[in-house]
């Protein structure tokens, strides 16, 4: 075997020794902490750190979507829920016994005020009347007797007073009489809606039983409860916007009239009235109704999609983008409405916050900015700070 195969045989040889020497020697190895680390055991947590830090220093840009804190009209508002109520509701009741003669309305008609709705059998009533009215006749007829027999001195003035008595009995029994009569008919208290009777003709009802209901529907009250926290900020007057179930996509505008001033103890609640009209007679007493209370007037709020929130326990935080590194900020928030939440501290109006991607993202990661609609709205968030370009132009320069 001549020279020249004998050298390109060693010199592999050669190689792979030194290797395997520099390995074994790098895994001996004192590590920051002190420790050493032995041959085919697990690095230690400093040499992990270590490693970590230095892979991140190499980490590609996290890819991101971002947009510009902005501002919009956001009234103060309480939301709650209550129930539609009559603006006046009565049930109609005789006061008086007697047999129904008469039904004068139609069920689920308008009524006039004063319009007389049920009709008793006047019969007795108007008997009794009459004999009042004759027992009255005959003591003005005695007291006109007395008052001149004792201007003559004929009688004493005992007798006199005696005839004025009985006269004013008899006056005060006609008007018994006419208010029995009266009491006959039952007329309407109010202008309203009347609703379903309970009765017929030919019943005899005795006093207070129910006859029918009569409803005034426009304008209609809303009662609801908010939290007694909000007592400060409720007051007569405010307007109130009013949606139901019922009826989809309709809204009705209304305003406080009246504050319970008794907090409810159980609920630890306040009672809260307001008006709604009702025009084209829409709404109907007993409804459930979502009351949007707003306690004060629109102004510019600084909002952000909900989609840029990172909720952690019961706090909020959003990562914001400066000089293309995302930075974690707790923020206070507000009320919500259409997918945008008031921003009450923490970042400002146009500040770049990231709204996609922060699943990955964590405190000072570089962020490299969709080419999204809403990354163009922020185009120069990405780039680095002036310093930072200078040196990256250093660096080109040295290269070359």
């Amino acid at each position: 075997m001549n020279k020249a195969v004998v050298a390109l045989l060693v010199v592999p040889v050669i190689l792979v020794a030194a290797g395997a020497g520099y390995w074994f020697g790098s895994v001996r190895k004192v590590s920051p902490a002190g420790s050493e680390s032995a041959p085919g055991r697990a690095p230690g947590p400093a040499a992990l750190a270590t490693a970590a830090a230095g892979a991140s220093k190499g980490q590609a840009p996290v890819p991101v979507e971002v947009t510009r804190v902005g501002t919009a009209s956001l009234p103060q508002t309480i939301t709650a829920v209550g129930t539609l109520r009559s603006d006046e509701s009565v049930t109609l009741r005789p006061e008086v016994a007697g047999r129904i003669t008469a039904i004068l309305f139609q069920e689920g008609e308008r009524v006039a005020k004063g319009a007389t709705l049920v009709r008793l059998d006047p019969a007795i009533s108007t008997a009794e009347l009459q004999q009042a009215r004759a027992n009255l006749t005959l003591a003005k007829s005695k007291h006109d007797r007395a008052v001149d027999l004792a201007g003559r001195t004929f009688i004493s003035g005992q007798a006199k007073d005696e005839a004025k008595h009985s006269l004013d009995i008899a006056q005060a029994a006609v008007a018994l009489a006419e208010a029995k009569l009266a009491k006959m008919e039952l007329k309407a208290p109010f202008a309203g809606i009347i609703g379903l009777r309970v009765v017929s003709i030919g019943d005899y009802v005795k006093e207070g039983t129910d006859l029918v209901n009569l409803e005034a529907i426009d304008p209609l009250k809303v009662d609801f409860r908010v939290p007694e926290t909000f007592l400060i900020q409720v007051q007569v007057g405010q307007p109130v916007k009013v949606a139901l179930d019922a009826l989809p996509g309709e809204s009705y505008d209304g305003n406080v009239i009246a504050l319970n001033p008794l907090v409810d103890a159980a609920g630890r609640a306040i009672v809260i009235r307001a008006q709604v009209r009702n025009q084209n007679t829409a709404l109907r007493p007993g409804m459930f109704a979502r009351v949007t209370l707003i306690t004060r007037a629109e102004k510019d709020a600084l909002v952000l999609p909900e989609e840029a929130f990172v909720p952690q326990g019961t706090e909020q935080y959003v990562f914001r983008v400066i000089d293309g590194k995302a930075a974690r900020v707790k923020v206070e928030t507000g009320q919500r409405r259409d997918r945008k939440v008031e921003i009450v501290s923490g970042v400002g109006r146009g500040d770049v916050v990231v709204t996609a991607g922060q699943s990955r993202l964590r405190d000072g990661a570089q962020v490299r900015i969709a080419d999204t609609q809403a990354g163009k709205a922020a185009p120069d968030a990405s780039k680095p700070s002036p310093s930072a370009s200078s040196r990256s132009s250093e660096g080109r320069e040295t290269a070359k």
